[in-house]
């Protein structure tokens, strides 16, 4: 009897294996094995004999390690490990074996162990007098392999490399596969490309494309073959994507049409500066998508400074015209205050106090709702939302909570979108009847392929210019390890700005003082190593808040200045005071966590010092930046590191202070980081769902796959002629695994 892909895996490869695997792999049932792609492949053409190794030049070839010993390296730190293999079993010298030589090899020094038989790949080189490999790269095969009709029928055949476990070798899943796909009926496989995209495309069926990929004949198959299993993945991506919009777009809303001589137009006359022409050319977007029966789903990216709160402060306006209400969500208390007193300020005359009737001509009431208010102040801005009376609310979490009514919201605007996960989201917009318009504002700049895939579903503007009167920010890599006296210099600079009359922040990793977390990173993993080839930073001990707080108040340089305190673990009131004290020039000194990284706006603030700065991903550091340089003068920003030169985690910051641009850097920062966290998976605490697809290299597969799934959409809907593309959908797409789809 065949066996199907939903056969548990234990009954195909025998209990004890099946059960490895499922501990080890996470792989439950014979497809899900078969979804389990090589990584790459080996051998590109024949084996090469050692006896016959060419001088300078590529080779791959199967042998035995008979010995390996490792040491310290007498010139320079680190050690060397050095691998004796041969391909002929039993020799263990002559012209059969070969020397291997392993720079900082811990990896080899555990795997590369007497008997061992591998395939390694490398360029012969020659130490004194004898031929050898540096640094070869190696994949662990079955020791059974290594004879001489094994090695025949190897030869020529690209290998397949899994991605594996210490428990679970390659090969060990190779042979599992093989297992697998002699037990599959693969022409029962269901055909989820239709099959006109097929022809289209001239890609395999499922069936072939599975045997290609794990028992390839040779190089061009399974290069065929991944090039179907990617557009595969690229379409079930953008057609769950496009069949949301689809839906959502179906939804009755509130339209919300521009009104003449409202409070939009008052709003604009008493502007002090002119909008940029991004300002004014998204504004027409948002005015004319908020006139609709039918909700607006927009994302807003923009630099920091580029005014996304004055473009969304008007959309906000607009619907208060019509007599509609307007929510703004934002991820910290500390962005909340800022934003409900950036709001007021802006409006100016036109901010209502609490007056009965709610907004009109003359004004609109703003309130603030988060969850460390005093009863009495929570018990007032419920009643003025529920009963109408404030037209725009500002809020935290506590927006979301059961409690808080709306008379008639019609637009929900999200600050800082990857904070904030799509089961928030919609409780928001369901406390309206109608489905409320929705606006997503983020100052972290998306590549356009990154905003095709995770974004899809959302319409998407940028606005890249910066308002007249903005300063450029000059970024300096701040090297201690060849440059210990930089340190004093650091503050000698401090004390030069704040002598200026102007305001220095000082920002650590860490809170410390027995805090017992690293301060407000809660991106830092993910943001900055996840997915990545890059090592986490050396062993050093992470600069805190109160450490350097406490040195800075006995910094010769600092002498007489008062040095403040911010981070996440203050109490509300003591955060309020610590910004008051900043944002009125008390305090020239402020040493915090990245809880300034978004909304703290101090003008006078010119220089930025980032201590550990490696720790910090490139996102981070550019928004960190964007603090200062806000009021007319020049800002500089200071990287500080105590990595070595070198170090792959400095690349980062040489690429940060080489550029002022946001999309050029967030570039760089898919680049460096590769796919690890581009869907969310630090958020769900998941790997990337993405197989094979990758965002950076696919970007014309998934522009074409966008296009393909738009149609279709738009010619069946609910996919009822084709269900195995619906049914692969719901099978890769998960209700756990889908919320990745509206994270950024």
């Amino acid at each position: 009897m065949r066996a199907e892909r939903s056969t548990g895996l234990d009954r195909v490869i025998g209990a004890r294996s099946g059960k490895k695997f499922a501990e080890q792999l996470g792989i439950a049932t014979a497809g899900e094995l078969l979804g389990h792609f090589p990584r790459r492949y080996l051998a590109r053409g024949e084996l090469t004999p050692i006896r016959e190794l060419p001088f300078d030049e590529d080779v791959t070839l199967m042998a035995q390690v008979v010995s390996s010993s490792t040491r310290r390296m007498n010139t320079r730190k680190g050690s060397i490990t050095e691998v004796l293999v041969s391909d002929r079993p039993g020799q263990t010298n002559g012209p059969s074996t070969l020397s291997l030589t392993f720079f900082n090899g811990v990896k080899a020094s555990r795997q590369l162990t007497r008997g061992v038989v591998a395939m390694f790949s490398g360029r012969v080189g020659m130490y004194r007098g004898r031929l050898q490999l540096t640094n070869p790269i190696y994949e662990l095969l079955d020791p059974e392999e290594l004879d001489a009709e094994a090695a025949a029928k190897l030869a020529g055949r690209p290998i397949p490399v899994y991605p594996a476990t210490a428990a679970i070798p390659s090969w060990t899943i190779a042979k599992a596969m093989g297992t697998v796909l002699g037990a599959v009926d693969l022409s029962s496989v269901p055909e989820s490309l239709p099959e006109r995209l097929r022809r289209k495309y001239g890609l395999p069926s499922a069936a072939e494309a599975y045997r290609m990929i794990h028992v390839p004949e040779n190089d061009a198959e399974w290069r065929i073959a991944q090039q179907r299993f990617r557009f595969e993945e690229a379409l079930v991506l953008q057609t769950a994507l496009a069949r949301r919009r689809a839906q959502h777009a179906a939804l009755p809303s509130r339209p919300s049409p521009a009104r003449r001589g409202g409070l939009l137009d008052a709003f604009d006359r008493g502007l002090p500066f002119e909008l940029t022409a991004g300002q004014r050319d998204v504004g027409e977007v948002l005015a004319h998508e908020l006139s609709q029966p039918h909700p607006m789903n927009r994302l807003l990216q923009g630099e920091v400074g580029s005014g996304k709160t004055v473009v969304a402060l008007r959309a906000m306006l607009q619907v208060v015209d019509d007599g509609g209400q307007a929510a703004l969500l934002a991820p910290t208390e500390v962005l909340a205050s800022q934003h409900y007193a950036s709001i007021r300020a802006t409006l100016g005359p036109l901010v209502r106090e609490g007056l009965l009737g709610g907004a009109g001509d003359d004004g609109v009431e703003v309130a603030l709702l988060t969850g460390s208010q005093s009863a009495g102040e929570k018990k007032r801005s419920l009643l003025a939302a529920a009963s109408g009376q404030a037209g725009i609310v500002v809020g935290t979490h506590a927006l979301l909570s059961e409690h808080v009514q709306f008379a008639d919201l019609g637009l929900v605007v999200v600050d800082e979108q990857h904070r904030f996960g799509v089961e928030q989201r919609d409780a928001l917009r369901a406390k309206s009847l109608a489905t409320p318009h929705l606006l997503v504002m983020t100052a972290t700049p998306i590549p356009r392929t990154v905003a095709m895939t995770v974004f899809g579903d959302l319409e998407t503007s940028v606005l890249r210019e910066l308002p007249a009167g903005r300063s450029p920010i000059a970024t300096h890599t701040v090297g201690l390890v060849e440059n210990p006296s930089w340190e004093r210099r650091i503050w000698q600079r401090a004390r030069e700005e704040v002598d200026a009359g102007r305001q220095v922040y000082v920002v650590c990793p860490t809170i410390g003082a027995g805090a017992g977390d690293e301060g407000d990173l809660d991106e830092l993993d993910a943001a900055t190593w996840g997915g990545s080839a890059l090592a986490a930073p050396e062993p050093l001990q992470a600069t805190s808040v109160s450490e350097t707080a406490e040195q800075l108040a006995t910094e010769p340089a600092l002498a007489g200045i008062e040095v403040g305190v911010l981070h996440g673990r203050l109490d509300t009131e003591a955060k309020a005071a610590a910004m008051r004290r900043f944002a009125a020039g008390e305090t020239g000194v402020l040493v915090a966590t990245t809880v300034v990284e978004v909304g703290v706006d101090v003008p006078n603030a010119t220089l930025m010092v980032i201590l550990d700065a490696d720790r910090f991903g490139i996102a981070q550091l550019h928004q960190l930046r964007g603090r200062v340089g806000r009021g007319g003068h020049a800002g500089t920003c200071l990287l500080v590191t105590r990595l070595e030169p070198g170090h792959p985690s400095r690349e980062r910051l040489e690429a940060v202070a080489a550029s002022t641009d946001g999309f050029e850097l967030a570039q760089h920062d898919l680049e460096f980081r590769r796919e690890g966290d581009i869907l969310g998976a630090s958020q769900s605490g998941r790997r990337s769902t993405l197989r094979l697809l990758r965002v950076l290299r696919d970007g014309d597969v998934i522009a074409r796959a966008r296009e393909d799934a738009l149609e279709l959409v738009a010619d069946d809907p609910e996919l009822e002629r084709h269900p195995e593309l619906a049914a692969a959908i719901a099978d890769y797409l998960d209700p756990e695994r889908e919320v990745f789809l509206e994270r950024g």
